[in-house]
């Protein structure tokens, strides 16, 4: 998988063309103005970059996702946890609970999911 690291205000761009998509690129331009506050120019340039990183394509006018919300969190997850705590998820699961407790379902859920991926 590319790694994917968009700075805030590309990411906050991101998020409308994930809600929108495909669209426009014309009412990308205005949905950018109306929730960013941003000129044309700017919207085709952050695009432009984005486009580049592989992230999205703008074909015939018309922009869409080359890599979905849920994939591009995912990623940024695992680098935090490779960043932050060496790639060691039970170093993280450790920290993130240690101030706080799981309640039963949360608990169930967690083992579910190690089962579901354990390697066998």
């Amino acid at each position: 998988m590319k790694k994917y690291r968009l700075a805030e205000s590309e990411e906050k761009f991101a998020e409308l063309i994930w809600q929108n998509e495909p669209i426009g690129s014309g009412d990308l331009v205005k949905l950018s103005e109306k929730e960013m506050n941003w000129k044309k120019s700017t919207t085709y340039t952050v695009l432009k970059k984005l486009c580049e990183k592989g992230s999205f394509q703008n074909e015939n006018a018309v922009v869409s996702s080359l890599i979905t919300r849920d994939e591009y969190y995912s990623n940024q997850s695992i680098r935090f946890v490779e960043d932050t705590f060496g790639g060691s998820l039970p170093k993280f699961l450790t920290a993130f609970i240690s101030c706080r407790k799981l309640n039963h379902h949360q608990a169930e859920e967690l083992k579910r999911l190690i089962d579901e991926h354990k390697e066998e």
